[in-house]
């Protein structure tokens, strides 16, 4: 708000740069949050329920099976951890059937008797078989039997803060040695059939290929993510939404042999524990998504990890992709220009809150098929953006509107009646630029009041009295012309002069004959005021005067004079300044009249039918070369038709 008081007013003038700036401003916002991670947490939210709401895949992925290890299979075999034996004879079942790969997702870094000798056996002779180790300092190695062989890879997981799954990583190096994950030896050992092995991008070689498929690293900044740890080479998990994603076996089935061998030959099979006493269990989003507190069985994970993995390299699956810096820059700050018009459009609140659910609506639909087509977009600082840009401008127009409807009320409301103002500012638009009326070419009709002998009456009076004398005459006049439809446009002593078709302007003939009707009737109904007043006055043995009026019809200029700290709104031209001679023409001329009506020939065009009138004749009126007809109102006549140009009242 202080950057904007710093913005030169001129700027602010115009409410579609207004709104640019705002939206400028809301967006650099939102920007700031996001690089801050202000809004990490929603965006990765929102991530997560996506993958919820995606449509659920076809089936479980039929190339990778696994063999689990429940809190049963503890029970029944009365072991934990299992015995060297026992994981012999879990591998060579498995050996003979004949998977392409086989995954030990269980540590075996040290014996467990007996059967060390056999587990060490066929770990050498199986080289479809890959186990397990834990990288880094404090970690776990792999069985000693295949240390430093191509059959070992980290089953480390990365989780974020809030304690989720969203990454898998490929590779990590201490320095001196990379090693490999555990999912990618796996879906490398099966690819390997296929012909298919990793190798480098060739256009961009920092990238590693699988088959047609080349998977971006991971950046910090990714979807998201607000400055992440990036090390090594990690990707963004593409959950498939689904509660069984493979198919799942027991240790006891296995070991009884219960196992089709069509369901292991020529797939992934991986062991692994999911017995709650373990505890090798994570929140991913998918695990979210379903009952409250289920986690996903860390077997699973390297399933589904090794999938992707495959998915990409045999086709049907992407990595997913995201907007770089740039490009969601840009993203945010379409959503903020456009919430900025929002707020510039659709101010009254029911159109606010359709359009605005609307456009909310829009943006996560349409973050939600590019997130099924791959497309990780951002959500929330778009959603923020929107909203906040809509909503700032809805306040500063607001604010704007306020004070351009106290300077119109200011300069219109006590001079027009209530309904009139309503229709000034409902209709501000025509005659208005910035809160301020526009100058305008206009055909109005000027009235023009002066007391006869006033200056008589003054001299009799002392200040005060002169003045509430004075101010009840003006206020019932005042009154009149607010009722007939005229403004007030200015007091010179005892003289008034009224307004009638500004400040909207009259396009239309109709208006134009309506606005001279009006001010007719009014000019009738300042005489019949001024005859009650002068009853009252001389009761009170206050003096009685007489009135004269002149009314014409003809083009003028409206529009504010004056300087910034005070100004009027006015109308000037040749039609007010005949106005004004009408008033004071020939003021011998029915003289023993309270009240002198003369009205111009333009004038006496558009109300001839209405009122009874005489024509005075032409004259050539003080200050003009042309000779203006001129003529006098009687009185009226009821409503009759309307006349045509050229013709006169009977």
């Amino acid at each position: 708000m202080m950057l904007i008081g710093r913005i030169p007013k001129k700027f602010f003038r115009s409410p579609y740069l207004a709104s640019l700036f705002i939206g400028t401003l809301v967006f650099f916002s939102l920007i700031f949050l996001r690089r801050t991670g202000g809004l990490e947490a929603m965006e990765l939210g929102a991530y997560d329920w996506y993958i919820t709401l995606r449509p659920e895949m076809p089936g479980p992925d039929p190339r990778i099976a696994l063999i689990t290890v429940s809190e049963e299979d503890i029970r029944t075999l009365n072991q934990w951890p299992l015995t060297d034996s026992t994981l012999a004879q879990v591998l060579g079942i498995l050996a003979r059937y004949q998977p392409r790969a086989i995954g030990l997702d269980i540590f075996r870094d040290i014996p467990v008797p007996p059967g060390r000798q056999e587990l060490n056996a066929i770990l050498k002779d199986n080289e479809a078989i890959v186990a397990v180790s834990k990288f880094g300092e404090g970690g776990v190695p792999p069985p000693p039997a295949l240390k430093d062989t191509e059959q070992v890879g980290f089953n480390d997981i990365l989780v974020d803060p809030d304690g989720t799954v969203r990454r898998a990583i490929l590779f990590l190096d201490d320095g001196k040695t990379v090693f490999t994950s555990f999912a990618l030896r796996l879906a490398t050992s099966y690819l390997g059939a296929e012909g298919i092995f990793p190798r480098p991008d060739p256009a961009h070689p920092s990238r590693i290929r699988l088959g047609k498929t080349a998977i971006p690293p991971f950046e910090p900044n990714d979807g998201g993510y607000v400055r992440a740890d990036a090390r090594g080479y990690q990707f963004l998990l593409n959950f498939r939404n689904q509660d069984r994603p493979f198919k799942s076996y027991s240790l006891a089935d296995l070991l009884s042999e219960k196992i089709p061998e069509r369901e292991i030959r020529d797939r992934i099979v991986i062991i692994g524990v999911i017995a709650e006493s373990v505890k090798d269990f994570f929140v991913t989003p998918v695990s979210r998504g379903q009952r409250q507190g289920s986690q996903m069985a860390g077997v699973e994970l390297h399933g589904l990890i090794t999938s992707q993995l495959l998915g990409f390299a045999l086709g049907g699956q992407s990595p997913l992709a995201t907007f770089t810096e740039n490009e969601e820059a840009l993203w945010v700050f379409c959503w903020a220009i456009l919430g900025s018009f929002l707020g510039l459009r659709g101010r009254s609140p029911w159109r606010f809150s359709l359009w605005g659910l609307g456009g909310l609506l829009v943006l996560g639909l349409a973050a939600y098929v590019a997130f099924i087509g791959d497309w990780w977009i951002p959500l929330v600082p778009a959603g923020g953006a929107w909203i906040a840009s809509a909503s700032v401008v809805t306040a500063y127009m607001s604010n704007r509107e306020r004070r351009e409807r106290a300077l119109l009320m200011n300069l219109f409301s006590r001079n027009v009646s209530k309904e009139v103002a309503e229709t000034l500012w409902k209709e501000r638009d025509q005659f208005s630029e910035g809160g301020r009326p526009r100058p305008q070419k206009v055909v109005v009709t000027a009235l023009f009041s002066d007391l006869k002998g006033f200056t008589s009456v003054s001299e009799k009076m002392d200040p005060q009295e002169l003045i509430a004398w004075l101010n009840t005459y003006m206020e019932s006049m005042t009154k009149l012309v607010m009722a007939h439809g005229g403004i007030v446009d200015d007091y010179a002593g005892d003289g008034l002069k009224a307004d009638f078709g500004v400040p909207v302007a009259r396009t239309e003939e109709a208006g134009i004959r309506q606005d001279a009707v009006n001010a007719v009737h009014c000019a009738l109904a300042m005489e019949k005021e001024l005859l009650r007043l002068n009853v009252l006055w001389e009761e009170k043995g206050l003096p009685a005067v007489g009135m004269r009026i002149g009314i014409f019809t003809g083009p003028a200029v409206a529009g504010l004079l004056g300087g910034s700290e005070r100004m009027k709104y006015t109308t000037i031209g040749d039609a007010i300044n005949t106005a004004s001679r009408l008033e004071s023409y020939d003021k011998e001329l029915a003289k023993d009249a309270a009240c002198r009506i003369l009205i111009g020939e333009s004038t006496w065009r558009y109300v001839a039918p209405l009122f009874f009138t005489e024509r005075v004749g032409e004259a050539t009126l003080k200050g003009k070369a042309d000779r203006v007809g001129i003529y006098r109102v009687v009185g009226r006549k009821g409503n009759g038709p309307d006349i045509k140009e050229g013709e006169e009242s009977a």
